[in-house]
């Protein structure tokens, strides 16, 4: 891409509407679970601190949260279903609005049968399209590393529920001050479930075929935009990903056949990442299948990323790892600083070091805390 490069990265501070989203600038925080929910799964003052600092950013999408008990599978990730959880997420997007106005998206993480029932309320299920365990293991605060649960498969009738489940979520998301919401359909939960066949070995109307398979994400999506809006909604896939004991033989024609589906919706935007299959451009098939806005995903710094945009490939780039160690990440690229690299010990750890306590520009930071 060397020979598209731009003679600045301009084009990443540009502002840009993605649906109804107005975003100051091109370079989007990317959804990452973080796991460091309080005991009721809301967010604390921890996370008003950390999506704050990072406020700059075009578009905030905050990390995956459940949208009902059964979709929760990790230990301390939050939910969007009780008041406090609702309330604890309105300070977060308050914080936002004040530190910087930065646009907000809620990701609805339901997992699916990537869970176990440690992580789980006692009264709450691992429901999946089929009743096929996924091959690996989760941690849980309480029994550390434990295999994954064999879930049990929903009933046809419980799957127009979970599909309520989301669009009461959404409703949630915008009662708690997000301006949307992003389907999380990768990494080998429930949406993704459903599209695999590995996974979906029903034989009624949401498994055998593709076009059944794809059905589930299709409603799913339609149901959140007749809720919200079409334009306040963001979907988000990874072609190709074997993440979680996932297996697709042709990712082009799975998604490509769930793009087409979904295109005439009007989505705000697909988030798509790199695929890791060789030879799957997953940039140009989502823009071959999808004629609304593209938020690329993984790898990119802050030129790669303007190269990207300045060759049309999407409208704007969101970046992971990147944002956990520079919440100034935005002012960095701007003034095109060296960036800092990530602690991954301290990822999914409790409390605020790996989390709130990466230095900007220009502050002093202990030596111990200092990731350069």
């Amino acid at each position: 891409m060397s020979s598209l490069a731009p003679a600045s990265l301009d084009r990443l501070f540009e502002p840009v509407q993605l649906g109804e989203l107005r975003l100051a600038n091109r370079i989007v925080m990317a959804p990452m679970t973080r796991s460091r929910a309080d005991a009721f799964d809301a967010p604390s003052e921890l996370h008003v601190a950390y999506y704050g600092q990072r406020a700059d950013a075009g578009l905030i999408v905050a990390e995956g949260t459940y949208p009902s008990p059964d979709g929760k599978g990790y230990c301390r990730t939050p939910g969007i279903v009780t008041p406090q959880q609702v309330d604890g997420w309105r300070r977060v997007t308050s914080q936002v609005q004040q530190r910087g106005g930065a646009s907000t998206v809620l990701q609805l993480m339901h997992v699916g049968r990537v869970a176990t029932r440690y992580n789980k309320a006692a009264d709450a299920e691992t429901v999946a399209p089929s009743a096929i365990a996924a091959r690996g293991s989760l941690f849980s605060d309480s029994h550390g590393m434990v295999p994954m649960d064999v879930p049990r498969a929903l009933e046809a009738s419980e799957i127009v529920k979970v599909i309520e489940e989301y669009r009461q979520a959404a409703q949630n998301a915008r009662a708690a001050g997000f301006d949307g919401v992003e389907l999380h359909c990768s990494s080998g939960y429930l949406p993704m479930q459903f599209l695999m066949a590995c996974s979906n070995q029903r034989q009624d109307g949401y498994g055998g075929s593709l076009q059944k398979r794809i059905r589930f994400v299709v409603e799913t999506l339609e149901a959140l935009s007749e809720t919200i809006g079409a334009g306040r909604v963001g979907l988000r896939i990874i072609p190709g990903n074997p993440y979680n004991d996932m297996q697709d033989d042709d990712p082009a024609a799975t998604y490509g056949a769930l793009l087409d589906a979904i295109d005439p919706l009007g989505l705000a935007y697909v988030q798509v990442s790199r695929s890791p299959q060789p030879g799957l451009d997953a940039f140009a098939l989502a823009r071959r299948h999808f004629r609304g806005a593209l938020v690329l995903n993984d790898g990119f710094d802050g030129r790669s990323a303007a190269q990207a945009i300045d060759a049309g490939m999407g409208e704007a780039v969101s970046f992971a790892r990147h944002f956990i160690a520079n919440p100034d990440l935005v002012e960095r690229l701007r003034k095109q600083r060296a960036l800092a690299e990530f602690d991954r010990s301290t990822l999914y750890t409790p409390g605020a070091r790996g989390f709130t306590d990466y230095p900007a520009l220009g502050e002093v930071a202990n030596t111990q805390d200092l990731r350069t």
